[in-house]
Protein backbone atom coordinates (compact mmCIF):
# COMPACT_ATOMS: atom_id res chain seq x y z
CA UNK A 1 0.00 0.00 0.00
CA UNK A 2 0.93 3.11 -1.04
CA UNK A 3 0.42 6.36 1.76
CA UNK A 4 0.55 9.80 1.56
CA UNK A 5 0.29 11.61 5.01
CA UNK A 6 0.69 15.50 5.21
CA UNK A 7 -0.05 18.30 7.77
CA UNK A 8 0.29 21.47 6.89
CA UNK A 9 -1.41 24.89 6.56
CA UNK A 10 -3.13 24.36 2.56
CA UNK A 11 -4.42 20.84 1.73
CA UNK A 12 -6.09 20.15 -1.78
CA UNK A 13 -8.67 17.76 -2.87
CA UNK A 14 -6.13 17.52 -6.39
CA UNK A 15 -3.36 16.95 -4.19
CA UNK A 16 -5.32 13.78 -2.57
CA UNK A 17 -6.80 12.97 -6.32
CA UNK A 18 -3.41 12.83 -7.98
CA UNK A 19 -1.93 10.40 -5.39
CA UNK A 20 -4.38 8.14 -5.62
CA UNK A 21 -5.52 7.77 -9.06
CA UNK A 22 -3.88 4.43 -10.75
CA UNK A 23 -5.41 1.81 -13.54
CA UNK A 24 -5.14 -1.59 -10.93
CA UNK A 25 -8.08 0.77 -8.81
CA UNK A 26 -11.67 1.13 -9.93
CA UNK A 27 -12.89 2.22 -6.34
CA UNK A 28 -11.81 5.84 -5.54
CA UNK A 29 -13.20 7.74 -2.35
CA UNK A 30 -12.10 10.80 -1.19
CA UNK A 31 -13.49 12.76 1.62
CA UNK A 32 -13.24 16.45 1.94
CA UNK A 33 -13.97 17.75 5.57
CA UNK A 34 -14.71 21.56 5.07
CA UNK A 35 -15.54 24.24 8.08
CA UNK A 36 -18.73 25.06 8.23
CA UNK A 37 -20.08 28.50 9.12
CA UNK A 38 -22.15 27.23 12.13
CA UNK A 39 -22.62 24.67 15.13
CA UNK A 40 -25.37 24.10 17.11
CA UNK A 41 -27.24 27.04 15.97
CA UNK A 42 -24.18 29.56 16.60
CA UNK A 43 -22.31 31.49 13.35
CA UNK A 44 -18.04 30.08 13.34
CA UNK A 45 -16.63 33.06 11.75
CA UNK A 46 -13.42 30.72 11.91
CA UNK A 47 -11.72 27.74 13.71
CA UNK A 48 -7.78 27.14 14.85
CA UNK A 49 -6.04 23.87 14.17
CA UNK A 50 -2.90 22.97 15.63
CA UNK A 51 -0.93 19.72 16.78
CA UNK A 52 1.79 18.36 18.05
CA UNK A 53 3.00 16.97 14.16
CA UNK A 54 5.34 14.46 14.78
CA UNK A 55 2.95 12.66 17.48
CA UNK A 56 0.34 13.32 14.98
CA UNK A 57 1.89 11.62 12.07
CA UNK A 58 3.05 8.69 14.23
CA UNK A 59 -0.89 7.71 14.92
CA UNK A 60 -1.79 8.40 11.48
CA UNK A 61 0.57 5.69 10.46
CA UNK A 62 -0.60 3.38 12.86
CA UNK A 63 -4.03 4.16 11.26
CA UNK A 64 -2.65 3.04 7.53
CA UNK A 65 -1.40 -0.38 9.25
CA UNK A 66 -4.55 -1.11 10.50
CA UNK A 67 -6.27 0.10 6.96
CA UNK A 68 -4.07 -2.27 5.45
CA UNK A 69 -4.68 -5.14 7.95
CA UNK A 70 -8.12 -5.32 7.28
CA UNK A 71 -8.59 -4.46 3.69
CA UNK A 72 -6.78 -5.01 0.46
CA UNK A 73 -6.16 -0.83 -0.35
CA UNK A 74 -3.76 0.21 -2.69
CA UNK A 75 -3.22 3.58 -1.60
CA UNK A 76 -4.43 5.79 1.17
CA UNK A 77 -4.09 9.62 1.94
CA UNK A 78 -4.80 11.35 5.00
CA UNK A 79 -3.84 15.54 4.86
CA UNK A 80 -4.74 17.59 7.56
CA UNK A 81 -4.62 21.25 8.06
CA UNK A 82 -3.19 23.63 10.79
CA UNK A 83 -3.74 27.05 11.37
CA UNK A 84 -6.32 29.34 10.63
CA UNK A 85 -9.78 27.84 8.83
CA UNK A 86 -12.90 30.24 7.21
CA UNK A 87 -16.09 28.63 6.69
CA UNK A 88 -15.69 27.07 3.41
CA UNK A 89 -11.89 25.88 3.71
CA UNK A 90 -10.67 22.72 3.42
CA UNK A 91 -9.57 20.99 7.23
CA UNK A 92 -8.92 17.75 5.92
CA UNK A 93 -8.57 15.17 3.27
CA UNK A 94 -9.35 11.31 3.40
CA UNK A 95 -8.62 9.16 -0.16
CA UNK A 96 -9.06 5.47 -0.45
CA UNK A 97 -7.96 3.59 -3.63
CA UNK A 98 -8.93 0.08 -4.11
CA UNK A 99 -9.84 -2.29 -6.58
CA UNK A 100 -13.34 -2.27 -5.60
CA UNK A 101 -15.63 0.74 -4.57
CA UNK A 102 -17.51 -1.33 -1.36
CA UNK A 103 -13.92 -1.63 0.06
CA UNK A 104 -12.73 1.93 -1.16
CA UNK A 105 -16.55 3.47 1.03
CA UNK A 106 -15.47 1.33 4.10
CA UNK A 107 -11.77 2.12 4.67
CA UNK A 108 -12.74 5.84 3.84
CA UNK A 109 -15.59 6.59 6.58
CA UNK A 110 -13.06 3.80 9.24
CA UNK A 111 -10.35 6.62 8.13
CA UNK A 112 -11.78 9.54 9.12
CA UNK A 113 -13.21 8.24 12.20
CA UNK A 114 -10.24 7.17 13.70
CA UNK A 115 -7.97 9.95 12.99
CA UNK A 116 -11.07 12.06 14.78
CA UNK A 117 -11.00 9.80 17.86
CA UNK A 118 -7.10 9.40 18.14
CA UNK A 119 -4.84 11.36 16.44
CA UNK A 120 -3.53 15.01 18.46
CA UNK A 121 -5.33 17.66 16.43
CA UNK A 122 -6.86 20.38 18.49
CA UNK A 123 -9.43 22.89 17.46
CA UNK A 124 -10.54 26.06 18.55
CA UNK A 125 -13.88 27.57 17.62
CA UNK A 126 -14.45 31.30 17.16
CA UNK A 127 -17.83 31.99 17.34
CA UNK A 128 -19.63 35.51 16.48
CA UNK A 129 -20.63 36.76 19.69
CA UNK A 130 -16.76 36.18 21.03
CA UNK A 131 -16.94 33.02 22.48
CA UNK A 132 -13.92 30.98 22.11
CA UNK A 133 -14.53 27.11 22.73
Amino acid sequence: MEILINIKETITVQEALDFIQSPECGGEVIFAGTVRNHTKQREVLKLFYECYEAMAISEMQKIAVKVQEKWAIQKLVMLHAVGDKYPGDLAVVIAVASAHRGIAFDACEYVIDLLKETVPIWKKEFFADGEIV
